[in-house]
């Protein structure tokens, strides 16, 4: 096999940057001169991307609200499949954002580029026949978790577990004490994490009840602490101007890119359904899952989805762990009491640590490397 590889590689979004990042460093670790280029963030840039466009223009959330994004969406598709038809890379690879990156795997894999898919769209809980689709553009799946490994499997898709980076870079037993004596909070402080996600749609639709539940919990509790992260500095100023003019009673420490440090900090969280839901899972914490859509969005894809669950602890425990709160019933009279019970039982937070260790164990296996060894091998078994 050749000592050099130029790769194609497109993310979807933060979660995606990071896994690309891990991805792109473990593979210069066997192709010292490898090139990259594509759509990444300020991580996969720093580990040597070149980025042909900004990975924000591809953060869109909601099946309505990406009809307003579409013509620009489907142009930008349209501009990298030329690109990478003309300039032909050794291997395009593909990171979450499946309905953006799956359609371009299937025209560069017909073009001869071999393609890979990481990150598993979750075609075991709805739109199963999307698998079909995946057979047709993608000639290796690289998934997170291993119950998505098995349906591969039984489908007759290449296919490789990898695990989870986060659960190699979290410490089995995280310090909440180092945690909070980085922010200036105290050890002996009763503290509720905020996070109603980093995606402009989410902070539209969670950010004002999360802070709503936050005044119902310091009404009962007064001494309780707030801390809320942006992921960046327009984060940051909407969801200031949200707190001073809406609530400018109630006292939330606000904190720019420090979602981890603050959920390690923390009693509880209050979390918007996503990967970051498996941080505070990895990070052994107590939290109530929320999440709001667009009444359509949300209508549409109650009649799809198949699985129990949507939150990730419960996916990979197959049990209704944490509570998870939807739609109408994301307001202060439903979340509020749902953390409060989570604060006020230590049993019952004993036997998630457990369980979350558990978890834990099984998806740390060096995913990057994983990632990396897997490609490696499907490039050799094509005789690149």
């Amino acid at each position: 096999m050749s000592q050099s590889l130029r790769i194609g590689i497109v993310a979807g979004e933060a979660s995606g940057d990071i896994l690309g990042a891990g991805l792109i460093e473990a593979l210069r670790r066997r192709f010292p001169d490898l090139e990259v280029e594509g759509i990444g963030g300020d991580l996969m840039i720093a580990a040597g991307c070149r980025s042909l466009y900004p990975l924000e223009r591809l953060s869109v959330m909601g099946l309505v609200e990406v009809l307003g994004r579409l013509p620009e969406l489907m142009g930008i598709r349209r501009n990298l499949r030329q690109h990478f038809t003309a300039t032909r890379p050794h291997l395009f690879i593909g990171i979450d954002a499946p309905d953006f990156t799956l359609n371009l795997e299937g025209a560069l894999r017909s073009a001869g580029i071999p393609t890979v898919h990481y990150v598993s769209p979750s075609v075991w809980a709805w739109r199963r026949k999307r698998v079909f689709k995946i057979l047709q553009t993608t000639n290796l799946m690289l998934t997170l978790f291993p119950f998505e490994a098995r349906f591969y499997q039984e489908n007759g898709q290449r296919v490789s577990f990898v695990g989870h980076p986060l659960a190699s870079q979290i410490p089995l037993q995280p310090d909440t004490a180092e945690a909070r004596g980085q922010l200036g909070l105290a050890v002996g402080d009763e503290v509720v994490a905020l996070l109603p996600g980093s995606r402009g749609g989410e902070l539209k639709y969670l950010a004002r009840p999360f802070l709503e539940t936050a005044r119902w919990l310091r009404q009962r509790r007064p001494q309780l602490r707030f801390v809320l992260p942006a992921a960046n500095e327009t984060r940051l100023q909407t969801l200031r101007e949200l707190i001073d003019t809406e609530f400018s009673d109630l006292q939330v420490e606000l904190y720019l890119k420090q979602s981890r440090t603050l959920m390690q900090a923390a009693d509880v969280i209050l979390i918007a359904s996503g990967t970051a839901t498996l941080e505070a899972m990895l990070l052994k914490k107590p939290m109530v899952v929320a999440y709001r859509m667009a009444g359509l969005t949300h209508r549409i894809l109650s009649r799809l989805i198949k699985s129990r669950f949507i939150s990730l602890p419960n996916l990979l425990a197959d049990a209704p762990l944490v509570p998870e709160v939807l739609q109408d019933e994301v307001r202060p009279e439903v979340l509020g009491p749902l953390l409060l019970q989570q604060l006020e039982d230590p049993a019952h937070a004993a036997m998630l640590r457990e369980r979350f260790a558990e978890i834990h164990e099984t998806l740390n296996c060096d995913a990057d490397e994983r990632a990396a060894e897997a490609i490696v091998q499907l490039l050799a078994d094509r005789s690149l």
